[in-house]
């Protein structure tokens, strides 16, 4: 790892005339707050649907200018463009800005110039990277910096916008974070050059919305992003090469720590596990000679099963962070034991007639399913979708051998449909030709009619949702909605 000197500080907008980019959660509180610090601003929106109006009226009457309809040409005189995550690099409005000098960031960017603009003590940002299991790693961080007493939430890629958290620091006598655990997607960390972490973590790397990146280089190196300018700690996957090269890579402060975690033993400077143990040798006074025992593996989310491998390096992800912040090890246990899972990532559904039915339509990638296919044994996998691009060989491949049989739903089925015929041609395969919402039901159905005693029927469709479902929650609940139907025929 090289040094840095960071630059920057809390920027005055106050004067500028800022154009925001689209009207999602994000765009709406930058554009407020940016307006209320005294800067001109002007929204600019292709879209022009109910939502958007609705959206509008609101924000005109806070004095801000909305455009719909037209995302692609910039204001006149504009000074600074602050984009939406979603936005893609090659948008027109940004060529547009770049012809004519003008910068684009993104709310995490605005985010960090102004965390100090309140007059309170500014937070240390926790953040979190990685292809898969991001917002699991941020809330586990969060759980753990509460059990040591201190005032965080978990922001970013998830829960209240990051502007909105930060401008609230210390305002109407509240007390001030004292760390924010941060989740940042690749978009997020493309358009923000200024962030300096106190410590990060990119938990992996598979492709993923290559669409919007334009290669896996290009997406790497935005992941990468994170670890520019810590202070601390940079943690990286032991398991994954990719991560730690991005950290040899990364211009850092002078003394910033490479930190490994691995399913293994750990070695000097990791966090692992022994015989059912979390252990630290990183965050101790001898790495080479001692280990501290942070928790045991059953620790995590106790009551919800045996945790799944790629939760339990998602734990370890996060206490290496907490350890970095200097959290004991007694906190690091209880925050594990008190975290809940969210919904629809690897949730536990219920157990019928000896077969366990596993809800994880956050799997939207093969990244994503493999890493819940590898957590079974026996499986009945459902799965299918919208495959943004992707391929299933190497996926089937790895998981053949765990496969009782498969019930393939969706647009793009047939793309998995041909990779189980390559390379699992004797694993049982039912297709249902049909991309309705009621799809699911005869989905359940006919996995539990291929379960066996002792099999996990597991809906890890590797695949976006939108060709059936409004998201992946929804498809989750159908899942859920259709066991129950299972439950309540039986009953």
């Amino acid at each position: 790892m090289t040094t840095h000197d960071p630059a920057g500080g809390p920027a005055g907008f106050a004067g500028q005339h800022i154009t925001v980019a689209g009207l999602g959660v994000s765009g709406i509180s930058a554009a407020r707050a940016l307006a209320g610090l005294g800067a001109r601003v002007t929204v600019v929106d292709g879209g022009d649907g109910d939502r958007q109006q609705a959206a509008a009226r609101e924000l005109e009457s806070a004095g801000i200018t909305v455009r719909l309809g037209d995302g692609a040409t910039l204001p006149e005189g504009t000074d600074l463009v602050v984009t939406s995550p979603g936005w893609k690099p090659d948008s027109p409005l940004f060529a547009a800005a770049a012809a004519a000098g003008v910068d684009v960031v993104g709310d995490v960017e605005i985010a960090w110039r102004l965390r100090t603009v309140t007059g309170a003590q500014p937070a240390a940002w926790l953040a979190v990277t990685g292809t898969n299991g991001k917002t699991t790693t941020v809330r586990m961080l969060a759980s753990i910096l509460e059990a040591e007493g201190l005032h965080t939430t978990a922001v970013g890629n998830i829960g209240t916008p990051i502007i909105d958290v930060v401008l609230g620091q210390g305002k109407d006598g509240a007390r001030p974070y004292d760390v924010l655990a941060v989740e940042l997607s690749s978009y997020q960390l493309h358009w923000a050059p200024s962030l300096r972490a106190h410590s990060a973590a990119v938990l992996n790397l598979a492709p993923d919305h290559l669409d919007w990146h334009g290669s896996m280089a290009a997406y790497a190196a935005d992941k990468g992003r994170i670890y520019e300018g810590n202070t601390v700690a940079c943690v990286y996957n032991v398991a994954d090469r990719a991560t730690e090269d991005l950290v040899r890579e990364a211009d850092v402060e002078e003394g910033c720590r490479a930190i490994g975690f691995t399913l293994g033993a750990p070695a000097p400077s990791q966090l692992g596990v022994v015989e059912g143990l979390l252990v630290d040798r990183a965050f101790v006074a001898d790495r080479h000679q001692q280990a501290q025992e942070l928790a045991e593996v059953a620790d995590i989310a106790p009551g919800s099963g045996t945790p799944a491998p790629h939760n339990i390096a998602n734990a370890l992800a996060a206490a290496a962070l907490a350890r970095a912040y200097g959290v004991g090890p007694v906190a690091v246990r209880d925050g594990l034991r008190a975290f809940h899972p969210e919904a629809h990532r690897i949730q536990h559904i219920a157990d019928l007639a000896g077969v366990t039915y596993i809800d994880d339509s956050k799997a939207t990638n093969t990244h994503a399913a493999e890493a819940s296919l590898a957590a079974y044994a026996h499986i009945v996998w459902i799965a299918g979708g919208l495959a943004k691009g992707a391929t299933f060989d190497e996926l089937v491949q790895k998981s053949a051998a765990r496969l009782r049989g498969v019930v393939l739903i969706g647009a793009d089925r047939a793309l998995i449909r041909e990779a189980l015929a390559r390379h699992a041609p004797d694993v049982p395969v039912v297709d249902l030709d049909r991309t309705d919402t009621g799809a699911m039901s005869e989905a359940v159905r006919e996995a539990t009619r291929l379960a066996e005693p002792g099999d996990t029927v597991l809906l890890a469709p590797a695949c976006a949702s939108m060709d059936m479902f409004v998201n992946y929650n929804k498809r989750g609940e159908a899942f859920a909605d259709a066991v129950g139907e299972l439950t309540a025929r039986d009953h």
